[in-house]
C-alpha cells in the first residue's frame, strides 16, 4: 500500500507548494482512493507535479464537513467523472470557526448523483470500510477548540458526527486513515487498534508541556506506527517525537509505503 499527501500544510521539497488542508492518495492493490481534497484546487495541482492520475480514482472518501478538506470537491468531481464520494450524513452541516467563519462545505454540492451518504458503519468490500464512531465512549476527549455547529439558529459546540474514518484490511495489515481525529486520537488509536494510523491528530493548539507528554506516551502505549500531519502541528509533532518513537511525519508531496 502507497499513500500519497498531495495537499498538507508544510511542503516536503521545493518542488511541491502546500496549503493549510489535507488530501492523500492511497493505492492498494484494487483501489486507487482518493482521502479529502483539501481546500483549494492545489490536490490537483500536486497531483500532476507527482504523477498521480487523478481521472483513474476508483473510490474518494470526504472525512468530515470542513473547507480543508472538502473545498476540492467540486472540482474532483469535475476531473474524475465515475468515482463514487463517501460523505457522512451529516457533512453539509453548518459548521464554524468561532460564530464568524463559516468552514462548512459548498452546499451545492449535496444533491451530487455520485455522493454515497453514510451512516455510522460501511462496509465498501472485504478491504475498505468506514466508521463514525458516534456511539463510541469518548474516555480522552479534549473538547471543539472553539469549532462549532449551527443548530437551529444556535451555535454549540462541534460534535463531530460529520467525521469518519477508513480502514483498509490489506494482507493481515489493518490501516486506519483519519482526517483531523477530532473525536479524539487517543480514543481513536483504543476503538481500532490499527497496526498503522495516518491523519491529523488535531493538536496544533496544544501546549507543549506535560499534558502532550501524557498523551504521546498514551499513545505510544499502542502497537500502531502513526503517521501524522496537517492539524498535528509541527512544534506538537516535534515535542510528541520524543515520546512516540513511532511517530513520524508526512508532508505535501511525500510518499509512504506500509
Amino acid at each position: 500500500m502507497k499513500i500519497t499527501a498531495l495537499t498538507e500544510n508544510t511542503p516536503f521539497n521545493d518542488n511541491i507548494s502546500a496549503e493549510h488542508g489535507l488530501s492523500l492518495y492511497i493505492e492498494t492493490e484494487n483501489h486507487n482512493i482518493l482521502f479529502d481534497m483539501g481546500q483549494t484546487s492545489l490536490f490537483a495541482e500536486n497531483a500532476e507535479k507527482l504523477g498521480v492520475d487523478l481521472t483513474q480514482v476508483d473510490i474518494a472518501v470526504l472525512s468530515h464537513g470542513h473547507y480543508d478538506h472538502g473545498g476540492g470537491l467540486g472540482l474532483f468531481l469535475k476531473i474524475n467523472k465515475t468515482a463514487p464520494v463517501y460523505i457522512s450524513r451529516y457533512a453539509f452541516g453548518d459548521y464554524y470557526n468561532g460564530t464568524e467563519k463559516y468552514i462548512g462545505l459548498d452546499k451545492s454540492l449535496q444533491n451530487e448523483k455520485r455522493i454515497i451518504y453514510v451512516d455510522d458503519i460501511l462496509e465498501i468490500d472485504a478491504v475498505l470500510s468506514l466508521f463514525s464512531c458516534n456511539n463510541n465512549t469518548r474516555n480522552h476527549y479534549l473538547g471543539s477548540f472553539g469549532l462549532n455547529m449551527k443548530c437551529n439558529g444556535e451555535f454549540l459546540p462541534d460534535n463531530f458526527k460529520h467525521e469518519q474514518y477508513l480502514l483498509i484490511n490489506e494482507n493481515g495489515k489493518r490501516v486506519l486513515i483519519s482526517g483531523c481525529s477530532h473525536k479524539g486520537v487517543m480514543d481513536i488509536a483504543d476503538w481500532f487498534e490499527p497496526d498503522a494510523l495516518v491523519g491529523g491528530f488535531h493538536y496544533s493548539k496544544l501546549n507543549l508541556d506535560e499534558k502532550l507528554a501524557e498523551y504521546a506516551s498514551t499513545l505510544a502505549a499502542h502497537k500502531t506506527a502513526y503517521y501524522t500531519c496537517h492539524c498535528t502541528g509541527t512544534e506538537q509533532y516535534e515535542f510528541m517525537k520524543k515520546n512516540m518513537p513511532q511517530l513520524s511525519y508526512l508532508s505535501c508531496g511525500e510518499s509512504i509505503l506500509l
